[in-house]
């Protein structure tokens, strides 16, 4: 956030990350509802890796990758979105991407 001074007014700054860069690869043959792993870079600095297009009960999303690790009969992300306009973000680049590929 940019100081104010008597001679400016107060300017807010929103940080915004943008999907730059999208790779999907959809699978040729599946044995579970993942139809393709996917790829994002956000801002052109941070690269999200094992994603996964899932082909749900309400249609395809996007699901983050999960901690191998955790022993509770829930999963739990590695990684995720905390803003659902971030979420719904990731999800219209990558669907649309596969959309593209797949048809």
């Amino acid at each position: 956030m940019a100081k104010s001074t008597e001679d400016s007014p107060v300017l807010e700054e929103v940080m915004v990350l943008e999907v730059t860069h999208a790779q999907v690869y959809p699978l040729k043959e599946s044995t579970n509802k993942t139809r393709a792993m996917a790829r994002v870079v956000l801002n052109d600095q941070l690269q999200l890796t094992g994603l996964r297009v899932v082909d749900g009960s309400n249609g395809l999303f996007v699901s983050y990758p999960n901690d191998p690790g955790y022993k509770g009969e829930d999963y739990r992300s590695i990684y995720y979105p905390i803003t659902r306009d971030l979420r719904e973000h990731i999800e219209e680049v990558l669907l649309q991407k596969y959309h593209e590929l797949t048809t």
